[in-house]
């Protein structure tokens, strides 16, 4: 299906709940294939820390190029009042407010962020938007999520996950399937690999791979990773930023 501007959605019509079963061994070698395929983050996490510590005052100059993207995962995410919903990497707010309003005074939203910088800068938002008694917010690794299993019901992540390195993301979401309750929902925006090499995708690519400490995420296969994962895939869409494939990727834990 075709829709409106550059956006091509692939859609599931699958079972909310349906039960499947991973073969942690097959999850494994999936999940080497795919390391393969992608780029490495080699930057330590100290050193993202203190790049997005020093970006914070002025990330917001430049992020407002994520928003379309962004206010399209949590469309699809479509969180709903009494909830509780987790946000990671949430940078500097922009997210978490939209959240807790879609919360209401019933729901709760709580927020990682590896930079302390950013969680400032959010923190200073939610103050603003008046929403302070509905989020908590905190600096913390994705790696190892500080809460107990089963109690959120969406988590939501834009432009978070390429971020990790390859061998980190299966921790990632190992963790966020422990923390979601059964049949809880994640959406996950991120630059993609697309459905076909594209020139922009290239170049972006090499300077990904020639700057690293500038251009730290790169693209990865977030539907495939999420499925590996043990998440059952609901609706996916393709958009594109400058001729860089976004895709937009709803699951559910089964």
């Amino acid at each position: 299906m075709i829709t409106e501007g550059s956006s091509k959605a692939l859609v599931f019509q699958l079972e909310p709940c349906a039960r499947i079963t991973v073969n942690r061994v097959q999850y494994g070698e999936n999940m080497a294939r795919n390391e393969a395929r992608m780029d490495r983050i080699t930057r330590s996490r100290q050193e993202a820390k203190a790049n997005y510590d020093r970006l914070s005052k002025y990330y917001d100059l430049f992020a407002h190029f994520e928003r379309k993207y962004r206010e399209a995962g949590l469309r699809k995410l479509d969180a709903c009042g009494g909830e509780m919903v987790l946000e990671i990497g949430f940078g500097t707010g922009h997210c978490i407010v939209d959240l807790a309003q879609a919360v209401g005074d019933r729901g709760r939203v709580h927020g990682i962020d590896i930079s302390e910088g950013m969680c400032n800068v959010a923190q200073a938002r939610v103050h603003k938007a008046g929403l302070s008694q509905r989020v908590s917010l905190q600096c913390g690794d994705a790696a190892g999520l500080p809460f107990e299993a089963g109690i959120f019901d969406a988590i939501f992540m834009s432009f978070a996950l390429e971020l990790f390195d390859a061998p980190e993301i299966p921790a990632v979401l190992g963790e966020c399937h422990r923390v979601l309750r059964n049949c809880g929902r994640i959406c996950v925006v991120s630059m993609s690999r697309g459905s076909k090499h594209t020139t922009m995708l290239g170049l972006y690519e090499f300077f990904h791979r020639r700057f690293p400490q500038y251009v730290d995420c790169r693209p990865i296969i977030a539907s495939k990773m999420l499925e590996q994962a043990g998440f059952r895939m609901q609706d996916v869409t393709e958009m594109s930023m400058w001729g860089l494939p976004v895709d937009i990727v709803l699951a559910r834990k089964v």
